[in-house]
Order: structure tokens, then C-alpha cells, then sequence
């Protein structure tokens, strides 16, 4: 059983290192997908450093297109019966992973959510808005497509390979969140959640989505349904 990871980043210089090493360190096969979206510091070179050194290491660049078009561009390279999203900023902790993927091992779930908002697991505390704008996506999530997801704009996504290439992307953005969320709910496909940590960042951190990203996730979950 091999575990592909899609890491895509912008601007992860200071992170991109550790989270690689903190992925490689997991007792599994694995396949690790870098995919820089334009980035403007050492983010490249640090992973080219990483990748000369280890064969499980695919570095993917391109211009600034945002987290969307990155997913889209690494997952033709996927190779793994198991596919995970991990996001380069370590607000993630790649040590969630094993629970992550048992239930797509176990052969019960087709997709695993880590979720942010059911509990059981350390938080940072969150910006005020960020988490009320979570669950208002994920009651507008649950109201469309008649699920019980607690936090359906999760960075952290577990999938059964196949599933994930499955899917009609077109997102280039931050969009590509809810835009998964909605075509995996109308395939009706098995999708299980379970707690996960999250050590969130704040905007002087380095954190990119903004409340303009939250209104393109309404609109994105209702176009997905309705078309």
C-alpha cells in the first residue's frame, strides 16, 4: 500500500522542509508530489535540495495560479492506492496521518475528512471570523447536499486514489475546497471525519486565505449543486 502526498505550496520556505521531513518519517511507502505555485523565495530549492536525496520526492513548479490549479497539475502524477492533500504551512501535523487513512485501509470510506471542529485534538485558538465562517460553510454544506460534515474547508483530505482523479476540478483557487467537497457529496460517495490537531496560522504568520475566499465558497458549493 503506497500513500501519495500532494503538497502544494507558495511562499513555504520557512516550513517546507520540516513538513517533508515529517512526512517521510511516517512508517509507510509513500509518494510525496511538490507542486510550487510560483513561489518567490527558496521554496523550490530547499524541496530540489530534499529531492536529489530521496527518489519519493516529485517537484512540479508553475506560475502563480493559486491552491486549485496546483492540486489539478500534481494529481495526474499520483501512483499511491491512497491519495493525501497536505498543505506546506504545517498548520497540519503529518502525524494525523495514520488515523487519516485507516478508515480508507480498513475499506470502509472512500474519502476521510480531518476535522478542525469536532474536538479531541489540540487547536491554536482561531480567528474569530475564520471559525464562524467554517461553520457557516458547513451548515450551508450540510443544508445542499444533506450531510453532517463539521468542517467541510478542512485542509486535511484523505482519498481512495481513483476517487480523487474522479472528480471534475476546475477551481484554481481557494475554491477548490468546497468544490470537492460538493462533487465527493453528489457522487454520494462514503466519506468518514475524524478529529484532527491544527496549529493555524495568523495573516502576519503567513496565512493567505481572506473573507473574499469565503464568499467564493458559497458560490462555489451552490454552482456545484445546482449545474
Amino acid at each position: 500500500m503506497q500513500v501519495s502526498f500532494l503538497i502544494p505550496a507558495y511562499n513555504e520556505g520557512g516550513t517546507i522542509g520540516a513538513v517533508i521531513e515529517r512526512v517521510q518519517a511516517l512508517a509507510f511507502d509513500k509518494q510525496l508530489i511538490v507542486i510550487d505555485d510560483g513561489s518567490t523565495d527558496d521554496t523550490a530549492r530547499i524541496v530540489k535540495e530534499l529531492a536529489a536525496a530521496c527518489d519519493n520526492i516529485t517537484l512540479l513548479q508553475q506560475q502563480n495560479r493559486g491552491k486549485g490549479a496546483a492540486l489539478r497539475v500534481g494529481i495526474p502524477y499520483v501512483e499511491g492506492d491512497v491519495v493525501v492533500i497536505q498543505d506546506a504551512d504545517l498548520e497540519y501535523d503529518p502525524a494525523d496521518v495514520p488515523a487519516l487513512i485507516e478508515p480508507i485501509l480498513d475499506g470502509r470510506a472512500d474519502v476521510v475528512y480531518g476535522s478542525r471542529l469536532s474536538g479531541g485534538r489540540p487547536q491554536r485558538a482561531y480567528l474569530f471570523w475564520h471559525r464562524a465562517g467554517n461553520k457557516l460553510l458547513s451548515l450551508v454544506t450540510g443544508a445542499l447536499f444533506n450531510t453532517t460534515l463539521s468542517d467541510m474547508e478542512t485542509g486535511y483530505k484523505a482519498f481512495r486514489s481513483d476517487v480523487l482523479a474522479s472528480l471534475e476540478l476546475r477551481e484554481d483557487g481557494f475554491g477548490i475546497e468546497p468544490e470537492i467537497t460538493g462533487r465527493i457529496c453528489r457522487k454520494r460517495l462514503r466519506i468518514y471525519e475524524l478529529p484532527v490537531s491544527y496549529y493555524g496560522r495568523t495573516y502576519d504568520e503567513g496565512k493567505k486565505i481572506t473573507w473574499r475566499d469565503g464568499f467564493r465558497a458559497l458560490w462555489v458549493l451552490v454552482r456545484v449543486r445546482i449545474l
